[in-house]
């Protein structure tokens, strides 16, 4: 696709899949604008888009995505920067592990407010910016397989990602009208800083790579260009899917 001139927001697009997806962004032609908490590592990984694509602009924006102020900031200093958003990326999110039975009420919230609370305002306040400016758009909100198999050490991430599913149906056919299309990605077992703990662990990683017909965990690359596609303004007819990108684990 040829998006040059595009904007596009990534939240927690400074490491792991949201770096992948906004590389793969910039390398599209999109001028992309990073969500996140973490401002050190924002530069950073503003310097490595700049690498990647040097024609494009770029800017990082400090955001809690669980706090709705945040995010109408960030979404004024990007349309004051950067013009207006054509595409969004919902990917922020924080892992959790802990029994079930051992979960606490701030366990729970904790989780639910970043990956599902924010994810919806995210996508809420971008969506209204679209509609105003009147040219359509596309959201993407990044799930987990998380969401469709049993994770006994991760109910509360598990909750948020299943969460995200029916919030990406619902908003598709909510915005439709609008010309903006909803989609949702669900990344498989991918290394990551937050999924180090789990990858460092050889029993668990060999125990996933065995029921992996591809024989490995992803790579943050391996969602770029699935996620451009899903963010081409040309795909006028797709919305409303959750696409798996796991390797095949989740069928096998």
């Amino acid at each position: 696709m040829e998006a040059s001139g595009q904007v596009a927001v990534v939240t927690g697009g400074n490491g792991g899949i949201g770096l992948g997806i906004a590389k793969g962004l910039a390398r599209a032609g999109f001028n992309v604008a990073i969500w996140a908490r973490n401002e050190t590592k924002s530069v950073e990984a503003v310097t490595e888009l700049e690498r990647a694509a040097p024609d494009s602009r770029f800017l990082a924006l400090k955001c809690d995505v669980s706090d709705p102020n945040s995010v109408d900031a960030a979404m004024e200093e990007t349309v004051r920067h950067l013009g207006r958003i054509d595409a969004c990326v919902a990917n922020a999110g924080i892992p959790g592990s802990k029994p079930f039975l051992e979960l606490t009420p701030e366990d729970w919230h904790h989780v639910i407010g970043v990956n599902l609370d924010g994810t919806f305002f995210t996508l809420q306040t971008v969506a209204r910016h679209m509609v105003a400016h009147g040219a359509g758009g596309a959201l993407l909100a990044v799930s987990s397989t998380s969401a469709i198999h049993g994770a006994p050490y991760n109910a509360h991430y598990a909750a948020t990602k299943a969460g995200i599913l029916g919030l990406t149906r619902s908003a598709a056919v909510a915005l439709a009208r609008y010309g903006i299309r909803v989609n949702a990605l669900l990344p498989g077992w991918t290394t990551t800083e937050l999924a180090s703990e789990g990858y460092e662990n050889e029993r668990i990683r060999e125990v996933t790579i065995s029921r992996t017909p591809v024989r490995r965990w992803g790579h943050p690359d391996d969602f770029a260009d699935i996620a451009v596609m899903l963010c081409d303004k040309a795909q006028t007819f797709h919305t409303g899917d959750s696409i798996v990108v796991d390797g095949g684990y989740t069928i096998f």
